[in-house]
């Protein structure tokens, strides 16, 4: 989010680095493995002095070595609040705030396993859902990137009604870097019961302060515009009226006659008749009409503001949401949002 730079390869790196364990909820795998490789190696490097009677050269060499283990690892807490988490469109906070926890575990700058913690003010258990994901970046020069990630969104079963079901997403994204703009190009997949697809276009501009406390703060800026596309399904419910005619019988009457005509004779007599009337009826009947139309589905802007001092940052961004679908149909998230959160590299 807030801790890339633009211009230059280290810049490019930070940038990438942010987008992994910035944007993205975090999960921490267990360091005892990397403190027993460290543990072996200081072993080997300390007997490999005592035998070759290089004390100096062997630390030097085994300070290298743990150096280069620990540049290699990273763990990062985060937590966060805000007025409503819109996902690709839609509210799956059901318009209300909520509060995050985080963790994430980094490898060689690269790959980034993930988990996280959400709190729904208005509903329980504390934890309405989490989220866990795997991502890869890779930056290629000062202008070009990539980035991939899996992700998995698990709620609470007593909240599934109410929220969402559980559903998978992956993406994958190219950035390019020009100068001016910083502009990134993502094609998702959601998954739930059936597959979505998703693409966004996202273009920003990097500005950083001095630095200061002692050149050990700066404050950064990165407003940025967004777009969604996606197909939209509309569901259209008609009523229509149903008319049935039905022929039920009634018993004959009965009635009198006479009768006259040429010749001698003549006489009277009684007769039945039956007869059919028809009866209408009419009734509604209501049948649904799934249509899907690709195009906009949302634009949003935003300004993330963050300041960052060591290894800790804190961050506001204010954002407003512009959907472009019917609002009347679907009552889609309209308005100013707000999140506040703080991230902390704990190695």
């Amino acid at each position: 989010m807030c801790l890339w730079a633009q211009g230059n390869p280290e810049e490019q790196a930070l940038r990438a680095e942010a987008d992994n364990h910035l944007t993205n909820f975090l999960f921490m795998k267990s360091s005892r493995d990397i403190r027993a490789v460290k543990l072996i190696l200081l072993l080997l490097f300390a007997f490999m002095a005592d035998t070759m009677s290089q004390p100096d050269s062997s630390s030097a060499t085994a300070d290298t070595i743990n150096k280069s283990i620990k540049d290699r690892h990273a763990l990062y807490a985060a937590g966060g609040y805000g007025s409503n988490m819109i996902y690709l469109g839609s509210t799956i906070s059901r318009n209300q705030p909520y509060g995050f926890a985080a963790l994430s575990y980094g490898f060689n700058n690269s790959f980034y396993l993930t988990f996280s913690t959400v709190h729904l003010a208005n509903y329980s258990p504390v934890a309405a859902f989490i989220t866990g994901n795997l991502s890869y970046s890779h930056t290629f020069n000062s202008w070009f990137d990539i980035f991939m990630s899996a992700s998995r969104y698990q709620v609470a079963p007593s909240l599934r009604e109410v929220l969402f079901n559980n559903f998978y997403y992956g993406d994958f994204t190219i950035g390019a870097d020009w100068r001016l703009l910083y502009t990134k190009l993502s094609a998702g997949v959601l998954y739930m019961d059936e597959s979505s697809f998703y693409y966004q276009i996202k273009n920003s501009r990097f500005f950083s302060t001095p630095s200061f406390f002692r050149k050990k703060a700066t404050v950064t800026f990165d407003p940025y515009v967004n777009i969604l596309l996606g197909t939209l399904s509309t569901l259209e419910l008609k009523t229509d009226t149903i008319t049935t005619v039905t022929y039920p019988f009634y018993k004959g009457s009965t009635g009198t006659g006479s009768g006259s005509g040429n010749g001698y004779g003549g006489g009277s007599g009684t007769g039945t008749s039956s007869a059919t009337t028809p009866v209408t009826t009419t009734q509604p009947v209501t049948s649904s009409v799934i249509s899907q139309k690709f195009g906009i589905m949302e634009i949003n802007f935003g300004l993330p503001v963050s300041f960052n001092m060591g290894s800790f940052t804190l961050e506001a961004e204010p954002a407003y949401v512009i959907p472009m679908y019917d609002a009347d149909t679907y009552p889609g998230t309209k308005g100013f949002l707000m999140m506040v959160s703080c991230y902390l590299k704990l190695f």
